[in-house]
């Protein structure tokens, strides 16, 4: 029999992480870690059977380290998941916006809200570990001169009262968190792959192996570059193609790219994300939209 769904997240209860992983699977049992290290480690020693990390928001763009991550560990990616972020200001019960003297979140969570930060005259900005955290830290320090961006599960789960809802600059505000696991999942055909490669620092080297997809009318959602560590000015590429790793035609290209390029990797084959409305039982719909924050 399968055992129960373990999803590591980074962060506190009541982080966006945590929702996300409700929403990919609303039975699944969320398992908290300090670090994004810790939840690859977490799936890596089985202490959990999946793990979910925010790899890119429409406001913040990229969390690089992630993407290193996904590198440095032979854990497949195996399901992706968008998550609506909306942003809340939170405080102790009684703290007025006025009382506010120091705000405290994650650093993308504060990229998010700059334009409502900037209106906060003579108020101090704090990056902090975790948006769930930060509101952790304010209720267990009964701090009446601070505040926290955190979900309103996060205020809830702490006990803290909404100051003002959805700060976000942009109310189009989703993170794309990815799934990995060494378990394959079942549900969903694969329509989406990830994946890394290097090209060598020569003129054309990028048009070249891009080509290998355009050739074969493969389309590409995404594509980043990171500095190759101890080789200046050497980058590697991370893209994500719309095209299963088993489909002839991006077979042909991930052979074809490796003709030439010294790396070439597949961090994983995947179903795109499908807004959960479109199927499962009302119950389980329910159970989902109650977890998004």
């Amino acid at each position: 029999r399968a055992r129960q769904m373990r999803i590591a997240f980074q962060g506190a209860p009541g982080a966006y992480s945590e929702a996300a992983g409700l929403r990919f699977k609303p039975s699944a049992e969320p398992m908290p870690c300090e670090t994004f290290e810790d939840v690859f480690d977490a799936v890596q020693n089985r202490k959990a059977t999946h793990g979910i990390v925010p790899i890119e928001n429409t406001i913040g763009g990229t969390i690089r380290q992630n993407y290193d991550l996904l590198l440095r560990h032979e854990l497949p990616i195996v399901a992706e998941v968008h998550l609506p972020v909306v942003h809340n200001l939170v405080a102790l019960e009684g703290v007025r916006l006025e009382n506010v003297k120091r705000v405290y979140s994650h650093p993308q969570a504060l990229a998010q809200c700059e334009r409502f930060l900037r209106g906060l005259k003579g108020v101090e900005i704090v990056a902090n570990y975790d948006t769930a955290g930060s509101a952790k830290m304010i209720a267990d320090g009964k701090m009446t001169d601070a505040a926290a961006i955190a979900s309103d599960r996060a205020a809830e789960v702490f006990g803290l009262s909404i100051l003002e809802t959805g700060i976000q600059d942009f109310a189009e505000n989703i993170t794309r968190f990815l799934v990995i696991s060494t378990e394959a999942l079942t549900q969903g055909r694969a329509d989406k792959t990830t994946i890394a490669f290097s090209v060598p620092n020569e003129p054309g080297a990028l048009f070249k192996a891009l080509s290998v997809f355009t050739l074969r009318d493969i389309d590409m959602g995404k594509l980043e570059s990171r500095p190759i560590p101890g080789r200046p000015w050497e980058y590697l590429f991370f893209a994500d193609l719309k095209a299963a790793r088993e489909d002839f035609r991006c077979a042909r290209a991930l052979i074809h790219l490796a003709e030439f390029a010294p790396l070439v990797r597949t961090l994983g084959s995947y179903p795109s994300w499908k807004e959960p409305e479109t199927g499962g039982s009302k119950a389980e719909t329910r159970n989902q939209t109650a977890n998004l924050v």
